[in-house]
């Protein structure tokens, strides 16, 4: 997601403002004004005549929101490391791996859904990747709550205690167009009753719970990956593989 360019009248109020630094002291200022005002008229031309310089300034602004974001961001992330990578409560796959990823998602997000047979081969060729799923149901139904998406976390998370969570989270994740239909036959063809999925007040907690911490580490969409200090929003799969050989790198010292 991307930020609207800053506005030319913004860069020339900065223009200006430096400009104003430069002002001889207070007993000179009226002898000055006409200096200031040729100054302002002399930047104005100068943008007129170089918009370029316009889209240079607002993507250096950009990239420092950026900057700062991703530091507020690592931040997060290693106050909160044990929630993050070893919350009991969610499901692992390869457990015994040396480098986590974990992933925020939703299962009617398409994006996840796109990126969903990448992840299942670096799940199953790279053993050394400790991988773990949180639940962020947060994609409304029509009429505006959040219905289907929170249903499927919940029929996921019941099958994870019957020893079923990959296979139903596949299903679903595979359904293009999920719906309750779809959540009650990923269910049943891996062998769950869908009237036994039912959620507790602890399935409730923990799907809050990872709702806050994704809020708390600037996660603000699915899908939403982190490795070691490094949050990668979006189906980035580069990123990620960047993210991951970074942290190989760091693992091996």
């Amino acid at each position: 997601m991307t930020r609207p360019p800053v506005w030319p009248a913004a860069l020339l109020a900065g223009a200006l403002a430096l400009a104003a630094c430069s002002r001889p002291p207070p007993q000179a200022a009226a002898a000055s004004l006409p200096d200031t005002e040729a100054t302002h008229r002399q930047v104005l031309d100068y943008l007129l005549r170089r918009p370029e310089v316009i889209e240079e300034a607002g993507a250096r602004v950009e990239q420092k929101r950026h900057d700062l974001a991703m530091a507020a961001s690592a931040k997060a992330i290693d106050l909160r490391r044990a929630a993050l990578e070893r919350d009991p409560r969610d499901y692992v796959a390869n457990p015994q791996g040396k480098v986590t990823v974990v992933e925020f998602f939703d299962y009617r997000c398409p994006y996840c859904k796109a990126a969903l047979p990448q992840l299942e081969a670096l799940i199953r060729e790279n053993r050394d990747i400790r991988f773990v799923f949180k639940e962020l149901p947060i994609l409304p139904d029509a009429d505006g709550r959040i219905g289907v998406s929170l249903r499927a976390s919940m029929a996921a998370i019941a099958a994870a205690r019957r020893g079923r969570y990959e296979p139903v989270h596949d299903a679903m994740m595979a359904t293009a167009a999920l719906d309750d239909a779809g959540i009650v036959k990923a269910l049943r063809d891996n062998g769950i009753d869908p009237a036994s999925a039912i959620a507790t007040d602890d399935d409730d907690r923990h799907v809050q719970d990872v709702r806050d911490l994704a809020v708390a580490i600037g996660a603000t969409g699915t899908p939403s990956f982190v490795v070691g200090d490094t949050l990668v929003e979006g189906n980035r799969m580069d990123q990620l593989a960047t993210a991951i050989a970074r942290a190989r790198k760091s693992e091996k010292g």
